[in-house]
């Protein structure tokens, strides 16, 4: 078994920065959270092994990278067993697709060789199911870890893909070329180093959930312009435009256009399946109202219908609470259109 432990002291988060990031995608982290990976022979967790896991935690003030690798598959369960008893004193696991993959695939692993899981009482944060979310806001084909190291401007990795590191460890579970072994152990290095900066980008699904601030607003050219502080800072630029809206935001400030008819504005509501659309008065009404109309009159509301006007007028641009109020109910509706 090759183990190997370094610190981190640059590149990764603060560590109450992961606290509060958590906290804004309704997720407690803990005092103790761990950052994993694994490498495996291949993606069935029932014909193939697994040789290697990486995992980041904070100890003593300071990130530590460790890994352990497996040097031939007579070593998966020594593997297994060494990373249960680091999970002890963990708080919470975060991964990138661990919900499909990675735990999965260890759950199978653990009962193969006759082991208890590790994960029985551990919360778990999986990145990519919390940032797929926000696929179109960021604008991206692909939601694969590389693709998202890419968007938020990552230097290019130096080592093999996953894929490739598979063939390596076959050929290196022959020879013990310690060449091949720094390579494999470097794509793993660069996926754990990548988990920890894609972390920022929870600031993304964050916007969706609302928490914003209003710094002021004002109409322009049959536009109500409202700027406002972000719940968290993102780390890229994004915008985005839809029917009569356009958002952006940049580090800790955002703000948003939205199309005004005779000083009137549509606030939108999330919970659209308990409201119905009236076409003919273009406005969204609960339906415990609705139920006593006409079944010709109404329809069920859709997200992009699901909205009531409100007069744009100075009590409302001079009041910060109304602004605020406005943003918390429409700009995540917004955001989450498709």
């Amino acid at each position: 078994m090759i183990v190997k432990k370094i610190p981190i002291f640059k590149g990764f988060l603060e560590f109450n920065y992961v606290k509060n990031l958590s906290n804004s995608v309704s997720f407690d982290c803990g005092l103790r959270p761990v950052f994993y990976d694994i490498e495996t022979t291949g993606l069935s967790r029932y014909s193939t092994f697994l040789y290697l896991i990486g995992a980041l935690t904070h100890e003593n003030n300071t990130w530590f990278l460790y890994q352990w690798m497996a040097e031939n598959h007579e070593e998966e369960k020594e593997l297994l067993n060494i990373f249960s008893d680091f999970l002890k004193n963990a708080s919470s696991t975060i991964q990138y697709n661990g919900t499909s993959f990675d735990q999965p695939y260890l759950e199978e692993r653990y009962k193969m060789h006759n082991l208890p899981s590790p994960f029985a009482s551990l919360l778990s944060l999986d990145l990519y199911q919390k940032l797929k979310s926000c696929k179109d806001l960021l604008k991206l084909k692909k939601m694969k870890q590389p693709d998202l190291e890419y968007f938020l401007g990552l230097p290019p990795r130096k080592h093999c893909s996953g894929g490739e590191c598979v063939h390596l460890y076959k050929s290196y579970e022959k020879n013990r070329d310690s060449v091949l072994k720094d390579i494999i152990m470097g794509h793993n290095e660069e996926d754990m180093l990548g988990l920890g900066r894609i972390f920022s980008m929870l600031s993304y699904p964050a916007l969706i959930k609302n928490g914003y601030e209003p710094l002021n607003a004002f109409l322009e050219s049959e536009k109500l312009i409202i700027k406002f502080k972000l719940p968290v800072p993102v780390p890229v630029p994004v915008s985005k435009k839809g029917s009569g809206f356009y958002f952006t935001c940049k580090e800790k400030e955002g703000a948003l256009e939205a199309e005004v008819t005779d000083h009137k504005a549509k606030q939108y509501y999330s919970n659209y399946k308990d409201y119905d659309y009236i076409p003919r008065e273009d406005t969204a009404m609960p339906k415990i109202l609705s139920r006593y109309m006409d079944k010709s009159l109404r329809k069920n509301a859709r997200p992009e219908t699901c909205y009531t006007w409100f007069l744009c007028d100075e009590s409302f641009l001079n009041d910060k609470d109304k602004q605020k109020q406005y943003l918390n109910h429409t700009l995540p509706c917004l955001l989450s259109q498709k």
